[in-house]
């Protein structure tokens, strides 16, 4: 069975000109320009969701880094090393 929700929508001064001017220019119904409306950003936003891990990983401000002992896939290897090392320094 298919159900179509009712809304409340509040708009400004402006968006209603706008809604009045669409309704004569097309002859469409409020509801249909709203669809429309929708259909369009749901289009544009999904056009603009191509980020990548990489690029969002990108824009992070890590600071200066340049802190390790061993490069990451070392990291069990190396411990040992790194707390001999530390150990002698005491």
């Amino acid at each position: 069975m298919y159900y179509m929700a009712t809304r409340t929508v509040r708009l400004d001064d402006e968006s209603e000109r706008l809604l009045d001017e669409l309704q004569r220019e097309t002859g469409e119904s409020v509801s249909t320009l709203l669809k429309r409306g929708l259909v369009a950003l749901s289009d544009a936003t999904r056009g603009q969701s191509g980020r990548t891990p990489f690029s969002i990983y990108a824009e992070l401000d890590l600071g200066p880094g340049g802190h390790a002992r061993a490069p990451s896939r070392l990291s069990k290897q190396s411990i040992r090393g790194v707390l001999q090392a530390k150990r002698s320094r005491k």
